[in-house]
């Protein structure tokens, strides 16, 4: 099966840390989703697979109307092979999210919210620019759970600032709300964002990185102690929670992005679009596809799968290293793994190579050590 991403490339305000691809020109959201609609219907032919999953994703996909978003919806029906279930989620912002805009998604065909809260305290949220307050979060997911039963929302640790305790009760927050999944990040500090150049004149201090793992770990244990189960490095969910879309991705399914700066994946081959609202929307206009297309190597297609078996809870398989990538793939990342198993960061189990409770926080840095760098 396979699924279906949806760009939506607006917001109203910057956030200090983000470096998606996005515009604050609300007023250019109608031509745009005809440009992603019409894009839906030119690329129809390059999924044979049934999809399962629509994923709304941004930018911030709540500032479409409730119209466009079904229009958009229902693009993917009209040309797309859809299962009777599909999960359809729309990433949504607290001050977007009135009782009555949450009323009016729960009778369309959206039938799972993913809220970017990123902290329930206003000096964090001031901090990163976000668009919402503190009572808004909270007021938000009180009127939600009313409407929809599965709801995530996005949790941020390691903010400069943030101690321990405020952490927890962040957490603690989100978990008196009886939700059943939770996507939690470490505030990373990219290129060419505010964050960026704040920290680097001194008005806002460093990310401490060790505070962001303490605070990892914190996530863990409290989320682990209440049923959760941490089936990838920053997605936890109840049992039957998992989300179908985020599980796609990491098990390395096929899916089809649409809209500027989005990403596909076939197999063999990843494309992504161009990060330029108005070229995108020209090219659409004249019946052009702006993406570029890159054929995986063996090589890449090794990498991709260690880099996100390790983040899961389904591991790396050995055998299927050898058989799909041959022996030499094999031998290399057991001789590659072996100082990470003396220190207990990785351990196999059931010829998985996993990461351990330690390890996982560095997974992605095992993973790059983990990495064929010289056979194609």
């Amino acid at each position: 099966m396979a699924g279906v991403y949806i760009h939506v490339p607006f917001c109203k305000q910057a956030c200090h840390y983000c470096d998606f691809h996005f515009s604050t020109q609300l007023g250019k959201s109608e031509v745009m989703v005809t440009a992603i609609a019409k894009e839906l219907v030119l690329r129809k032919s390059e999924v044979d697979d049934v999809i399962e999953t629509i994923y709304f994703g941004g930018g911030t996909p709540s500032v479409l109307s409730n119209d466009e978003i079904e229009h958009l919806i229902q693009t993917v029906y009209d040309n797309y092979k859809i299962i009777d279930d599909p999960e359809i989620t729309l990433e949504a912002n607290p001050d977007d999210l009135s009782s009555e805009r949450i009323n009016q998604l729960s009778k369309s065909d959206i039938n799972r919210l993913s809220v970017g809260i990123q902290s329930f305290f206003d000096e964090d949220l001031t901090l990163m620019n976000r668009a919402h307050n503190a009572r808004e979060a909270e007021k938000c997911i009180k009127e939600a759970i009313q409407y929809f039963d599965n709801i995530t929302i996005d949790l941020i640790y390691g903010i400069p600032g943030m101690g321990n305790d405020r952490w927890k009760a962040n957490v603690q927050k989100a978990l008196d709300f009886g939700l059943p999944h939770i996507s939690s990040y470490a505030l990373t500090v990219e290129p060419r964002t505010a964050l960026k150049t704040f920290i680097e004149k001194g008005v806002v201090p460093d990310v401490d990185d060790e505070q962001a793992q303490e605070q990892f770990h914190i996530l863990v244990d409290m989320l682990e102690a209440e049923g959760f189960v941490n089936y990838e490095i920053s997605n936890f969910g109840k049992p039957d929670y998992f989300s179908r879309n985020n599980t796609a991705y990491w098990l390395g399914k096929t899916y089809l992005g649409v809209g500027p700066s989005a990403h596909s994946f076939d197999g063999t081959h990843r494309s992504w679009n161009i990060r330029n609202n108005p070229t995108y929307i020209k090219k659409i206009e004249e019946d052009k596809l702006p993406m570029e297309i890159e054929t995986l190597s063996m090589t890449d297609r090794y990498n991709e799968y260690v880099m996100t078996g390790l983040r899961t809870i389904w591991g790396v398989d050995l055998a299927r290293i050898e058989s799909e990538f041959g022996e030499n793939y094999l031998r290399y990342i057991n001789q590659q793994s072996s100082k990470f198993l003396e220190q207990e960061l990785l351990l196999i189990k059931d010829g998985k190579l996993l990461t351990t409770k330690k390890g996982k926080f560095l997974a992605d840095g095992i993973a790059s050590d983990l990495f064929m760098l010289n056979i194609k």
